[in-house]
């Protein structure tokens, strides 16, 4: 039986914790067959969808420290994708309790906020407002989205005409011009090209420099050793390995 969400009073984090999160689970219901034609009604109309219930993750806990950069890594279908969206309260979890102390901004679905027929203006326009700035905030900051994304020559035409790596660079340069304490990044440099991977880089100094938190979700391993403090390591949403972040890559990914 699967337990549900612990309804608490909330209370204050110390202050040396942006995250705490603590036996957080997750499982989702698969269906094993689906009639999706109305041919398939008429020829089998007593076949039954059977549905599977498949844990993404199993009473995971951690904390995240202030200022610090913090890694979640493991193989494809491993949970952190469903741990960052529960993080940041777009999935609810079955079980367990997740507090944050401070604003926090998720960047986490390439293309959420977007709108494909709008052009790259409206769409800087309307995903700011989106992400809580202001029409004079969206104006000062405007030119420097541009410059960051390397768009300006393209800024009036439609987004289904940009590239994956185009809209990445878009979405990112929105996200970080937004004022946030704690950023939640799922695989942010997956397709973008090196020298844009680059000036992400640099960013991560400057948020480092600001104070700000990072939980950063990533492949590239050697990103995660040289940028994360700590890491978690789920394997099928169960905790393989916490703590310093050279130390949970080797256990994750040993060398020979």
């Amino acid at each position: 039986m699967v337990r549900r969400a612990r309804v608490v009073e909330p209370r204050p984090l110390s202050a040396a914790l942006a995250i705490e999160a603590v036996g957080i689970s997750k499982t989702f219901t698969l269906p094993h067959e689906s009639k999706t034609t109305l041919k398939e009604h008429f020829l089998h109309p007593l076949r039954r969808t059977t549905y599977e219930r498949q844990t993404a993750l199993a009473g995971v806990s951690f904390e995240v420290r202030q200022g610090e950069f913090f890694g979640i890594i493991g193989l494809n279908g491993s949970g952190k994708s469903t741990l960052l969206k529960i993080l940041a309260g777009i999935y609810r979890a079955d079980a367990g309790t997740v507090r944050v102390n401070g604003v926090l901004s998720p960047f986490i679905e390439l293309g959420v906020g977007f709108n494909p027929e709008l052009t790259g203006r409206d769409n800087i326009r309307v995903n700011g407002t989106l992400l809580g700035l202001s029409r004079r905030e969206l104006d000062d900051r405007f030119d420097s989205i541009l410059a960051f994304a390397e768009l300006e020559r393209f800024v009036d035409q439609k987004l289904k005409n940009y590239s994956s790596g185009m809209q990445l660079r878009l979405a990112y340069s929105i996200a970080i011009q937004v004022p946030f304490d704690i950023l939640l990044l799922d695989e942010v440099l997956a397709v973008g090209d090196q020298e844009f991977q680059e000036k992400c880089f640099d960013t991560f100094h400057q948020m480092r420099a600001d104070g700000k938190t990072i939980v950063f979700v990533s492949h590239d391993l050697k990103s995660v050793s040289d940028f994360c403090d700590r890491a978690l390591l789920l394997e099928r949403g169960i905790t393989r390995g916490l703590g310093p972040a050279t130390e949970v890559i080797a256990e994750y990914a040993p060398s020979d």
